[in-house]
């Protein structure tokens, strides 16, 4: 694992409250990744990932889901249309509650989908109240990942599931990869970066079994070069300065993930673990 010791809670926190409508204007209405199977639209990839990990969980018509690190409740939103999921979302940031929840009334699903402003390292939910515990690119910013694996075990009931995507740093990186890594870390507020056998040690101390450890990182680092592209198309680093400078950083480290996960630096690891029956 490779930490980032000067990242804060609060400052997580404000990135998402300040930066949510930038995400929306570069990338759709999914903050995580794309998934790309050939030449489809950048809205298409990202249904796909949200729809390749609800296959890869084995998730059922009608499961109770804990969506946890929503944004602004794209993915929520998605498997309550398709498969009559009741999803409760967890966000950091109240202008993403919000969003997901005007959304979810939107879009006729706001009787399934719930959306929580919480921290996912402090809220708490009833033990095995949940068929699968759900989270798309939010363990990169928990400052405890074992102990939030512990917990989520215990949300999701005998026979129920965790599933996870993440970015992931690479294993054994020399000098140069760390550093990278590192900038990643500082530039999209990561307190730390697990590898992959990081993450499947934390499921497998939680009392979980592994069912599925694949690497995505080919099918989804296309995602950087199209938000690299819009951010100097858009001219987006100069609305950025004037509402928040901060997130003049955010922006220019784009080709600094896109180059982490070419290197081998970083991966993008799709993770999915049972609870025995």
């Amino acid at each position: 694992m490779i930490s980032c010791p000067t990242v804060r809670k609060d400052v997580i926190r404000r990135h998402y409250d300040v930066s949510t409508l930038f995400y929306r204007l570069l990338w759709g209405r999914h903050i995580h990744h794309g998934y790309w199977e050939a030449d489809e639209s950048p809205s298409v990839a990202q249904e796909q990932l949200t729809d390749r990990l609800a296959a890869a969980a084995g998730l059922r018509r009608g499961d109770r889901v804990l969506d946890i690190g929503c944004g602004m409740g794209g993915s929520s939103r998605r498997l309550a249309q398709r498969l009559d999921c009741r999803v409760t979302g967890v966000t950091i940031s109240r202008f993403q509650r919000r969003w997901a929840a005007a959304a979810a009334w939107r879009d006729r699903v706001g009787s399934r989908a719930d959306f929580l402003c919480a921290d996912a390292e402090r809220v708490d939910f009833d033990p095995e109240s949940a068929d699968l515990v759900w989270s798309v690119e939010c363990t990169e910013h928990l400052f405890d990942k074992p102990a939030f694996f512990r917990r989520a075990a215990e949300w999701v009931r005998p026979g129920g599931g965790v599933a996870i995507c993440a970015w992931l740093a690479g294993e054994n990186l020399d000098a140069a990869q760390r550093r990278r890594v590192e900038d990643v870390c500082e530039g999209f507020f990561c307190p730390s970066l697990g590898t992959s056998s990081d993450y499947q040690g934390w499921l497998a101390d939680a009392g979980l079994e592994l069912t599925v450890a694949d690497d995505w990182t080919r099918r989804v680092d296309r995602t950087w070069e199209i938000c690299r592209d819009r951010v100097k198309r858009f001219g987006i680093h100069r609305v950025a300065g004037l509402v928040d400078r901060g997130q003049i950083v955010f922006l220019d480290r784009f080709q600094t993930i896109l180059d982490a996960y070419r290197s081998g630096a970083m991966a993008y690891g799709c993770f999915v673990a049972r609870k025995p029956a």
